[in-house]
């Protein structure tokens, strides 16, 4: 498992990564994107931006980097980092296949990704992802299962996961939407010749989600990795759009509301790597200040009360529009 490596690790930001979703491609739907990005997000600019970011979090103690097809040019900007910095050898790679970015770095696009969880898909994707990660990548992720997603059932495609398990590369999967829990369960139960195929499990879970909750507990204890991705709700979190008692926690921290949201995440047992998906350096030194931030009783109990419906989180969620 290449999370060992993290395992080893003793700065207090090993448990934290970094996303890439929202700084490969110049759309996405996370709020404030203007203010992050401005109106220059040509290939070079945000390729420059992306490796800003990459060299701030390896120094302050990040090891986990997570890409994806979907997003945009991520993988090539990743890869054009790595390859320039041999030196780095305690870095853990991941990816994702499954939606296929069909946006040509525009961001007012009609679809800006497509989803597809068949084995051609995957053999398509595969080899895109290793024509630019090569050997740097350590895990290649199925992304967002759903509860009724082929993946989770075409044994075929569970034989050709298993060959690449067989050669090194760890595999695993994300989820989306308001059955993440489910779709977690089943994959849980996959094996090829009686063993388990999925080592890492990525899902939505902040202070406003937390429904997989039980779920990743029960994944944690089956020997998996718990990855927690959207950690700022898409940035409903962030300081300047977050819920009055989120800010009220925040000000007796004296610490921003993104590093409260990302330590209430990172206390829980269950919880592997908490990304970050920053998309400024000063964003990301802000987030990494949850690696300190010591919650009490109190403090949690009034950040309990953010907790919304599942199903009222994710309608709200798909109405966030791409920007």
């Amino acid at each position: 498992m290449p999370f060992a490596r993290l395992a080893t690790a003793t700065t207090p930001t090993c448990h934290i990564g970094l996303g890439l979703a929202a700084i490969g491609r110049p759309g996405y739907i996370n709020l404030g994107r203007t203010e992050d990005l401005g109106e220059d997000r040509s290939v070079e600019t945000l390729r420059t931006r992306t490796h800003e970011l990459l060299d701030a979090a390896y120094v302050q103690g990040v090891r986990y980097f997570d890409a994806a097809r979907s997003y945009g040019r991520s993988e090539e900007f990743l890869a054009d980092w790595l390859n320039a910095r041999p030196s780095f050898d305690d870095i853990v790679v991941g990816s994702k296949w499954g939606y296929t970015y069909t946006a040509s770095w525009t961001t007012d696009a009609e679809r800006h990704e497509v989803k597809d969880h068949t084995l051609p898909a995957y053999e398509r994707q595969r080899a895109e992802t290793a024509e630019l990660l090569g050997d740097h990548l350590d895990l290649y992720q199925i992304h967002s299962v759903t509860p009724d997603s082929p993946a989770l059932t075409d044994k075929e495609l569970h034989a050709k996961l298993a060959e690449a398990a067989a050669q090194g590369t760890t595999i695993g999967f994300s989820t989306s939407g308001p059955a993440q829990a489910d779709a977690i369960r089943a994959a849980l139960a996959v094996t090829v010749d009686g063993e388990p195929l999925f080592r890492t499990v990525q899902s939505t879970y902040n202070a406003l989600e937390t429904s997989a909750a039980p779920a990743l507990a029960e994944a944690h204890d089956a020997g998996l990795t718990v990855i927690v991705k959207e950690s700022m709700a898409n940035g409903r979190l962030a300081d300047a759009h977050a819920p009055e008692a989120l800010k009220a926690v925040a000000a007796q921290t004296s610490l921003g509301c993104d590093a409260v949201a990302l330590a209430l995440i990172l206390r829980q047992p269950w919880a592997g790597v908490v990304l970050s998906g920053a998309a400024t350096v000063n964003q990301l030194s802000s987030n990494l200040h949850a690696a300190v931030v010591d919650l009490d009783d109190d403090q949690l109990s009034r950040l309990a009360t953010l907790v919304e419906e599942p199903v009222a989180y994710w309608e709200q969620r798909s109405r966030l529009p791409w920007h």
